[in-house]
C-alpha cells in the first residue's frame, strides 16, 4: 500500500491545575477558538470546542504526523501563554498536567459535538471529576484515584 490514510476521531479532556473555575462567559469563546486553531495548525482538524468553568472538551481528527501527545503539549502551552495575555486574572492560569483522550466511533461524532456544546447544562448537575470518572469508566481505563487529580 503506497498510501497512508487515516481518520482517526479522539475526544479530549483536561481541566484548570486543582480545577479551579477561570473559564469565564468572558474570555471562553475567545479561549475555545484559540485552542481550535492550534489544532487547526498541527492538522488535528476541530470539530468541536467547548468546555465549563474549570475543563475543556475538544473533538478533533488527529493527524497522521502529529502524536497524540505533542498536540496535547502545544495546546496547553500555548494556550496557558495566551490567556495570561489576557489580564491580571489569569496571571497564575495553569492546565493541569494531565488529560484523557477517548476514541469516538465516527457514527457518534453528532453526540460527541452535542455533548460538548451542552457542557454549561450538564454541569448543573454534575461535576467535572463525576463527569470525568464516567469517560474513565465507559472506556475501561484503569487509573489511580490518588493521583488522577494532581
Amino acid at each position: 500500500m503506497s498510501q497512508s490514510l487515516s481518520k482517526i476521531y479522539v475526544h479530549i479532556i483536561f481541566s484548570v491545575k486543582n480545577r479551579e473555575p477561570l473559564i469565564q462567559d468572558t474570555i471562553k469563546e475567545e479561549l475555545f477558538n484559540y485552542l481550535g486553531g492550534i489544532c487547526k495548525n498541527l492538522e488535528c482538524y476541530p470539530i468541536q470546542v467547548g468546555g465549563y468553568r474549570d475543563h475543556v472538551h475538544i473533538l478533533c481528527i488527529l493527524s497522521k504526523k502529529v502524536p497524540l501527545v505533542k498536540l496535547l503539549e502545544d495546546i496547553k502551552s500555548s494556550s496557558s501563554k495566551w490567556i495570561k495575555t489576557k489580564g491580571e486574572m489569569f496571571s497564575n492560569f495553569y492546565w493541569q498536567s494531565g488529560y484523557g483522550a477517548f476514541s469516538v466511533n465516527p457514527t457518534e461524532i453528532e453526540v460527541v459535538k452535542n455533548y460538548i456544546i451542552n457542557q454549561e447544562e450538564h454541569h448543573r448537575t454534575k461535576s467535572f471529576q463525576d463527569e470525568y470518572r464516567a469517560f474513565i469508566k465507559k472506556y475501561d481505563v484503569q487509573y489511580n484515584e490518588e493521583y488522577v487529580w494532581d
